[in-house]
């Protein structure tokens, strides 16, 4: 059972404008959220359609709090398969800790394959030095997931994921987080500069290049799946806010509601129709990741189509809406705006849309 409660939805939803107006972080939504146990672990069904409600509400809030819930899903799926290397951290979530994604680097279009950060041995552990992007949650984590490169005195290279604790010295925040949507996330530049992990908080150390690690598996699989059920949120408030606005407009020719209007009924309806096809991906994908399925190298495809597919879907409806709503949808001060602009940040997360065909045109040509 979800504990967003209506009443705790709508506080939410009321604060939301606020928020993107002046830049600023959810930090009320986050300590309601908190406080009700919304940020501990359960299924990836039950984050998956937990972060689908809260987006509507909110859509840079369940995109920021996206970042803790994807460690969590994590950690969830290893132990499901066996692997308790990463129940410390569901302990630690069950304590309240708040964990977000340092993986993001600018120009490193290789993603999870390769990092121009740089990991270094030190005693008990490593130092990361480099440049993360789209940290979001910045001004509120305690422990940050981050990768870097290590290179060994043999020549070999290979990739160090482990936490960095807030209270350790050797990262800062720029406080740069001025976009045209998902405002609240405040998703700063964090640059690290030998930020230390001990070697109890090292989660892999893995070769350079894709692999079939599951840590790696469970990444990807909570990543894209949270983030398709934000954007699909994000669609579901637009067609609500679609169909009142028809209902409560009228021609001043003819005095018909516009919902009577059959070329706008045409738009609502081909909105609609996009999104309900979303629902039964998103269950069979989570679904599926939850009961353990296998789909070998074909996850890719999945997963990455799923969340493409639920950006693309999204970006429809909220077009179709905003033709159809009338000008008052292009004030700054209309949700609807507000929407459009966040439902844009879609395009930047990973995997992009030329990766998505790579990844499926390799699925169906083997190579």
């Amino acid at each position: 059972m979800t504990v967003l409660t209506p009443a705790l939805l709508d506080r939410i939803r009321s604060r939301a404008a606020r928020y993107d107006r002046e830049n600023i972080f959810f930090t009320e939504d986050l300590q309601e959220l908190r406080a009700v146990g919304y940020l501990k672990p359960r299924s990836l069904r039950e984050l998956s359609d937990d972060q689908r409600l809260l987006a509507a509400y909110a859509p840079a809030t369940a995109l920021g709090i996206n970042m803790h819930l994807v460690w969590i899903g994590v950690a969830w799926a290893l132990h499901e398969r066996g692997d308790t290397s990463l129940d410390w951290l569901l302990t630690d979530a069950e304590a309240g800790e708040v964990f977000a994604f340092g993986l993001s680097e600018p120009g490193n279009d290789l993603v999870m394959w390769d990092s121009l950060t740089t990991a270094e041995t030190v005693e008990g552990g490593y130092t990361f030095t480099g440049t993360k992007v789209s940290t979001s949650l910045s001004p509120a984590w305690t422990q940050l997931g981050t990768f870097g490169k290590h290179t060994a005195a043999d020549g070999t290279e290979t990739l160090v994921h482990g936490f960095i604790s807030r209270d350790n010295p050797g990262w800062r925040s720029l406080n740069d987080w001025d976009t045209l949507g998902m405002r609240a996330s405040q998703s700063h530049t964090t640059v690290l500069d030998g930020a230390y992990v001990p070697a109890n908080r090292v989660a892999r150390v893995l070769p350079i290049g894709p692999n079939a690690d599951p840590f790696i598996f469970a990444i990807f699989a909570n990543f894209l799946s949270l983030i398709a059920s934000v954007y699909a949120g994000i669609a579901d408030r637009a067609l609500e806010l679609g169909v009142e606005a028809l209902q409560t407009r009228s021609s001043a020719i003819t005095g018909d509601q516009y919902s009577e209007n059959p070329d706008l009924r045409w738009r609502m309806a081909d909105a609609a129709l996009a999104l309900d096809a979303l629902e039964p991906q998103i269950h069979s994908v989570v679904d599926d990741v939850d009961a353990l399925i296998d789909h070998g190298i074909g996850w890719f495809r999945k997963l990455t189509g799923l969340k493409h597919r639920s950006v693309e879907t999204s970006r429809h409806v909220v077009e179709q809406v905003m033709r159809s709503a009338g000008a008052g949808a292009f004030r700054s001060t209309s949700e609807l705006a507000r929407l459009q602009r966040d439902v844009l940040a879609g395009i930047y997360h990973p995997s992009n849309p030329e990766s998505v065909h790579r990844t499926v045109a390799g699925d169906l040509f083997g190579s």
